[in-house]
């Protein structure tokens, strides 16, 4: 009523002016020196101004007038209507900052508090309205109450401090033994849960220019999958969270865990949000390690070298590779020969110079035996890549638009930008505030068999140091193992109490043709058997992916113990000797007699029959025997 009043107090001076017009128009019309005119209907029609078309002007000027009205009163409807949800809508956010925000001293207001967003990737299918919690309404929220999304922030029954692949697979799993349970990652990352093994493998392989914005990828067998374990909307947002009638997963991106209070069960955000939670898991992976020279080189240096880990680093170094004649990479392990393969492709197209350079003698020096790894380095010098051996590195300078890397020995090269794959650095920093134990042998934090660190705490994937009860204590850095380990964890967080048995692979591969899995502990100090036949054109990880249909290939593995396998009737195989040629086989790591790792070389799909040997822990007397369950050389 208030409204209305006030609309026509705005109209009624445009109504009294219009009727005043009309009256005036219908005198002159109609009167001619107090004396009714007939009025002709086809001059006011037609005829010319003093024969009816003065009437006409009249007309449509009332005309025009009275729609001018209508328009008016609707904009000033409109903008009252407006004017007044604003208001509303800014006495509500006052409130609830109020009510929900710690005050800082000289802190200046924000504008509309927002749920951090969950991911920048477009997702297909998603449709607009995800980003609107159902139960969102234009009615205005009382003045003391407080907002949705501030409510989600205060408590979670399952936090997840990470967004890698353990938290994802740990929600999963979750979400499986308790369909209703309310789920919470909070990660520093702007992405959803991604896997990382596509980075410096498939992506790099890709046809597609668009690649870097997509990060949608074909796999060796052809089919086309995002890096992205799941679109947007798989989750729930996060201010879902605590209405959501079947609960749900939600991720909190952009948001760093900083503080852990273990008695309260509750951690500290770096925006100064507390969350409480009922069970908490620790999956904060690890950060790249650097070289001291590189750190202490200065900016310049700094600013022309990728530590390589994330999406950004990708997208990153897929374009500095295309616009730089000189990329030298260091380090010679499992990242590091896989980049310098992918990179080695793309030299033959663009004339890039890809170095690969690492202290040990070959590629895999630290994983593979000798002769396997001088091997592997011929491979990737065929790939195009130039290999510096024995390489360690003392200074790192930049001169006349290059930068220059000084090795011990002597030996100067100089490039455009830096890799550096020199491993990883177990991400502890919460364990000084939660008061948890970190390895001194391994990193990580310390947890036992079930992969607890603490009551209602856990620990999964790279950050996790825990107890294998075949192996003893261990810490992986692989993308089945935070497969495995996330999902037991999530198990274990919803009382499941299963100890770690299940023995995690993992795999790399130096591009299409050539690639290997392996299980347990492979270090190329222990002493090793390998056993190889010649390989056909359906050993290879293109044509693995082929028959099986995944590109991730731990993906198609269970915890399912390989029963009985059946040994191949072909003659026994022969211990490897030194050979220029390494097909496909198998090579045993042993510790104390007994087989503690498996790698299998161009041989896919044969992990189950690897796990069983490592987990009944036997010694055996003639791997040549045991090499027959592989079936090597019945292809």
């Amino acid at each position: 009523m208030l409204k209305c009043r006030a609309v026509w107090k705005k109209l009624a001076p445009l109504a009294r002016e219009s009727s005043t017009l009309c009256r005036q128009s219908v005198r002159r019309a109609g009167l001619n020196n107090g004396r009714p005119v007939r009025v002709q209907v086809a001059g006011m029609s037609s005829g010319p101004l003093g024969e009816g078309g003065e009437n006409k002007l009249y007309f449509l000027l009332v005309a025009a007038a009275g729609l001018g009205g209508v328009a008016y009163a609707y904009k000033v409807v409109k903008d009252d209507q407006r004017a007044y949800l604003e208001r509303m809508s800014r006495s509500h956010r006052t409130a609830t900052q109020k009510v929900a925000v710690p005050s800082k001293p000289h802190a200046v207001p924000e504008p509309e508090p927002q749920a951090a967003p969950l991911s920048q990737e477009p997702s297909p299918g998603a449709p607009d309205a995800e980003a609107v919690a159902p139960s969102e309404t234009t009615e205005p929220l009382p003045a003391d109450s407080t907002s949705a999304s501030q409510k989600i922030l205060s408590h979670a029954p399952y936090l997840l401090i990470g967004g890698g692949t353990a938290s994802f697979a740990a929600a999963r799993s979750i979400r499986a033994r308790d369909p209703g349970a309310r789920v919470l990652i909070v990660t520093d990352e702007p992405d959803l849960p991604y896997m990382r093994p596509p980075l410096s493998k498939e992506l790099w392989f890709s046809d597609d220019p668009s690649v870097t914005e997509t990060l949608r990828f074909k796999q060796w067998n052809g089919k086309e999958r995002s890096i992205y374990f799941q679109p947007l909307s798989f989750y729930i947002h996060p201010e879902e969270l605590n209405s959501a009638e079947n609960g749900g997963v939600a991720v909190l991106t952009g948001k760093k865990v900083i503080h852990m209070d273990v008695r309260g069960n509750k951690v500290k955000l770096d925006d100064d949000t507390e969350i409480s939670y009922d069970k908490c898991l620790i999956a904060t992976g690890g950060v790249p390690r650097n070289i001291q020279a590189i750190e202490r080189a200065g900016e310049e240096v700094t600013k022309r070298t990728t530590l390589f880990r994330k999406i950004e680093d990708f997208k990153s170094l897929e374009k500095v590779s295309r616009n730089i004649k000189s990329i030298t990479i260091i380090g010679g392990g499992f990242l590091g020969s896989e980049l310098a393969c992918a990179l080695g492709r793309r030299s033959t197209e663009s004339g890039l110079e890809v170095i690969q350079m690492f202290p040990e003698k070959g590629n895999m020096g630290k994983v593979l035996p000798e002769y396997l790894s001088n091997w592997t380095t011929d491979k990737v010098k065929k790939e195009g890549v130039k290999i510096i051996s024995e390489a360690l590195v003392k200074s790192v300078s930049y001169r006349d638009d290059k930068l220059e890397i000084q090795l011990k020995d002597g030996r100067l090269v100089k490039t455009d930008h830096i890799v550096a794959a020199v491993g990883l650095e177990p991400n502890v920093d919460l364990a000084k505030s939660a008061g948890l134990e970190v390895d001194s042998d391994f990193g990580g934090f310390r947890v036992n068999a079930e992969l607890q660190a603490r009551s209602n705490i856990w620990v999964a994937g790279d950050a996790a140091c825990f107890y294998d009860i075949r192996l003893g204590r261990r810490r992986v850095e692989h993308h089945d193992h935070a497969v495995v380990s996330g999902r037991l964890a999530g198990e274990n967080m919803t009382g499941a109490s299963k100890p770690y048995w299940h023995q995690s692979m993992f795999w790399s591969d130096l591009g299409p043709d050539v690639g290997y899995e392996a299980i347990g502990i492979v270090d190329s100090s222990l002493p090793t058997v390998g056993v190889f036949a010649k390989a056909t054109a359906k050993d290879t990880p293109k044509a693995a992916t082929e028959q099986s249909g995944t590109g991730i290939r731990s993906e198609s593995e269970t915890e399912d113990t390989a029963i009985s396998p059946v040994a191949s009737s072909a003659p026994a195989p022969t211990v490897a000797e030194q050979k220029d040629n390494y097909g496909k086989g198998v090579i045993f790591y042993l510790r104390d007699k007994v087989v503690v790792g498996i790698i299998l070389w161009n041989v896919f799909n044969r992990m189950p029959v690897a796990r069983k040997i490592i987990k009944d822990g036997e010694e055996h007397a003639d791997l040549n025997e045991v090499a027959k369950l592989f079936n090597i050389h019945d292809d």
